[in-house]
């Protein structure tokens, strides 16, 4: 007879194996996670309106994080993946061996086990809207099983903490580009490297930064207005919001809860929160930011019985390493690469400079808990010190900041994230690593940073220039500050938004927007005058002189029947290639100083024979110079993937590229099967945004809210965003349900 205790035991040991085995532990996950998904399900609504917009109604703040996510993915699930590809380093996973340097660099910078760390020692009410971001998204793909992710099949809620910023460009590199980081890591450079003693050369260092364009940092730009009580119509504050970004980069939704959230305005694909735009109280409007945020150093690596070490305050110290496994897609299936990488007391190893033996290490804050948390509190400010609050997290590495509010407040912030240094040392190159007089040194407070709150002028302009031009004459001065706070230069964009905004006595919301779609091209008004006196004094043939009499009568406004500014943009491209790009991402910022270069550094003669240059392109490319704008000039869009058509309808456009000091961008270019030019980068996500007893706004977006060719809002914004005609949104809950198209819970068929 069978011992009864002994079989007790037995079915004890039998249940426990049976609730902690794997297979239990995952269903249990599982319910878990559909019990999850069905509460924020029937706590949370979703109501478009005649243009698309969702608005996301939730009970709580991660319901509306949980429809908001849902809705992103109805709207464009490939972008949101693709995002946090590019975010988690696995890019090569989706398109091959080619970015597998790419891949690298964003493992060294941003750490996922750091993002982990992050998550698990959030606060429990973060934890909560992680979770619901990664629900939303998860809840989307069991729903859509048609819907077929490239790579990434479950999203995990520590994702978004390895994207903590939501600008175009948020990883910033102090310069390091992917051919340093080659340098660095390819077997051929190791080897090279491993003969590096101490004695090294004092070798000047800007070759190793390779050159920024001025036109690829102004094609980056955007444009934020504030206007004080005094110069608006109706005694509120106005905020213009206008980021340049590629176009369908973000898109157009409001997130309401029943916690105190009522936040509207753009997100970019794949974040849980409004990047910029407004809540019943305060606007933010980021525009991107030069102040210096990450370092290079110099390193002394040399190796040691087999390892490496680095000089370091008189002494020698052991480089950590740390093996990175890098997958890629190759021939249908994925491989893998494994990179052993380096780091230093200052930071990962991102470049080895061969010409004075000097590894190049990075200093930077390009992923933190407290970004994220920035991010969101600020959505959710009632007044000017909660979001103050906010910004005192300090985390914010790459915007600088345009404000407004209910209480008539305007501001102006530039930057967030600044640390402190030594003056002494020019952080725009790369500086010696080995001694402790170049390290960080704290970060400034809030209250350090180059700012204006309030300037007696009453307007406030940031365009990704100079804070020192913000305000006019009331601006701050640059005497105050060190120079690595706002090495940003001075653009065409900057005097253009200056010299209108002198001029205001009291605008409404409608006056506010021409002001941002003033299409005056700064530019030309350096660059033309002593090129067209020069032409007075000399013989010209019948065609250079009617061409420049276009020039001379023309008033540097973009307009769709101008033949000057066809001329002036064309010929204008092809002289400002002349002048040898920047060594510097500072430098690359200083686009009046490229204009007087272009003005002084290019003979006049050479200006003319380019000018028949580009007479000659113009006539191959249509048989006539003689181009008015508007006809080359086109906004077209396309399903994504497909390409541009001159055989397809499109659209005249005035607008031309911001890099000429136009303040509505619309950056286009020939394609190689077109011969007009197509809009691709510029103007997004717009708004102008009155702050009084009830918000006021009015908006538009690049074509549409949807991305593909057969829905009705691919293009029902078109007409309307090219002209500068915005439409006015709905933001209170009445409002929203009397423009209702369609009203449903996520997961259901709307």
């Amino acid at each position: 007879m069978r011992n009864p205790y002994t079989f007790f035991c037995i079915v004890l040991v039998t249940i426990t194996q049976f609730l902690y085995s794997p297979t239990v532990n995952a269903q249990s996950a599982e319910t878990t996670e559909k019990q999850r998904w069905a509460k924020h399900a029937q706590q949370t609504n979703i109501i478009r309106d005649e243009w698309g917009i969702p608005h996301i109604y939730g009970k709580t703040d991660a319901d509306a994080v949980f429809g908001l996510m849902y809705a992103q993915c109805e709207e464009n699930f490939p972008q949101i993946e693709k995002n946090y590809l590019e975010m988690l380093g696995r890019t090569a996973e989706l398109t091959g061996p080619s970015v597998l340097w790419d891949d690298l660099m964003m493992r060294l910078i941003q750490d996922s086990v750091k993002a982990i760390e992050d998550y698990n020692h959030s606060p429990k009410w973060f934890q909560s809207l992680l979770q619901a971001h990664a629900d939303g998204i998860n809840y989307y793909l069991a729903k859509h099983p048609q819907v077929h992710p490239a790579v990434i099949t479950k999203f995990k809620p520590w994702y978004h903490l390895m994207w903590t910023d939501g600008s175009v460009s948020p990883t910033k590199t102090g310069g390091i580009k992917i051919k340093d980081l080659k340098n660095a890591y390819q077997k051929k450079e190791t080897e090279v490297a491993s003969n590096t003693s101490l004695s090294t050369s004092a070798k000047s260092n800007v070759e190793i930064f390779g050159d920024y364009d001025m036109e690829e940092k102004t094609l980056r730009g955007s444009n934020g207005f504030a206007i004080a009580p005094k110069h608006s119509k109706n005694g509120n504050a106005l905020l213009y919001i206008n980021p340049h970004v590629p176009f369908y980069f973000r898109s157009e939704m409001h997130m309401i809860s029943e916690e105190g959230l009522n936040a509207y305005g753009a997100v970019t694909w794949g974040q849980m929160f409004i990047y910029q735009g407004f809540n019943e109280h305060v606007g933010w409007m980021h525009t991107s930011s030069y102040a210096d945020v990450a370092d290079v150093y110099e390193e002394k690596m040399m190796q040691v019985n087999g390892k490496w070490n680095y000089e370091y305050d008189n002494a020698i110290l052991p480089v950590s390493t740390r093996t990175i496994e890098i997958k890629y897609k190759e021939a249908g299936a994925i491989q893998s690469k494994s990179y052993t990488t380096f780091k230093t007391i200052h930071g990962p190893v991102m470049g080895f400079n061969s010409e004075n033996n000097k590894w190049l290490s990075l200093q930077e804050n390009n992923r933190s808990l407290n970004a994220l948390l920035e991010c969101w509190s600020r959505t959710k400010a009632k007044n000017l010190n909660e979001y103050k609050q906010a910004l005192s997290l300090l985390a914010n590495n790459s915007n600088n900041t345009v404000y407004a509010d209910g209480d008539g407040n305007i501001a102006y912030w530039h930057g967030n994230f600044v640390p402190k240094r030594n003056p002494n040392y020019d952080y725009s190159l790369p500086v010696d690593g080995s001694i402790k007089a170049t390290n960080w040194i704290g970060t400034h407070t809030l209250n350090e940073i180059v700012q204006s709150v309030n300037p007696v002028n009453g307007w406030l302009q940031n365009c990704n220039a100079t804070p020192y031009a913000v305000a006019g004459k009331n601006s701050p001065l640059e005497k105050n500050y060190p120079a690595y706070m706002a090495p940003d230069g001075e653009n065409a964009r900057g005097l253009n938004a200056v010299r209108l905004l002198e001029k205001i006595d009291k605008i409404s919301l409608n006056d506010l927007i021409k002001i941002g779609y003033n299409k005056h091209l700064t530019a030309f008004d350096i660059l033309l005058p002593t090129f067209l006196d020069f032409t007075k004094n000399i013989k010209l043939t019948s065609e250079e002189q009617k061409a420049i009499n276009y020039l001379a009568a023309w008033d540097h406004d973009a307009d769709t029947n101008s033949i000057a500014t066809t001329l002036a943009v064309e010929w204008g491209t092809k002289w400002a290639a002349e002048i040898p790009p920047a060594k510097t991402e500072e430098a690359g910022t200083k686009a009046i100083v490229k204009y007087e270069h272009m003005v002084n550094d290019v003979s006049n003669h050479r200006k003319l024979q380019l000018l028949n240059a580009t007479l000659l392109e113009l006539k191959n490319i249509y048989g006539t110079w003689e181009m008015p704008w508007g006809a080359i000039n086109r906004y077209q869009r396309v399903n994504p993937g497909a390409q541009f058509s001159d055989s397809l309808p499109s659209i005249a456009v005035a607008q031309a590229s911001s890099r000429w000091g136009q303040l509505p961008s619309f950056d286009s270019k020939r394609y190689p099967n077109t011969l007009k030019r197509y809009g691709f980068t510029g103007n997004s996500f717009i708004a102008a945004v009155s702050f009084g007893k009830k918000v006021e706004a009015k908006t538009i977006i690049t074509g549409g809210q949807s991305r593909w060719a057969n829905d009705k809002h691919f293009t029902d914004q078109a007409q309307k965003y090219i002209d500068g005609d915005f439409k006015t949104i709905h933001f209170y809950k009445a409002d929203v349900l009397a423009h209702k198209v369609t009203s449903y819970k996520p997961g259901f068929e709307r």
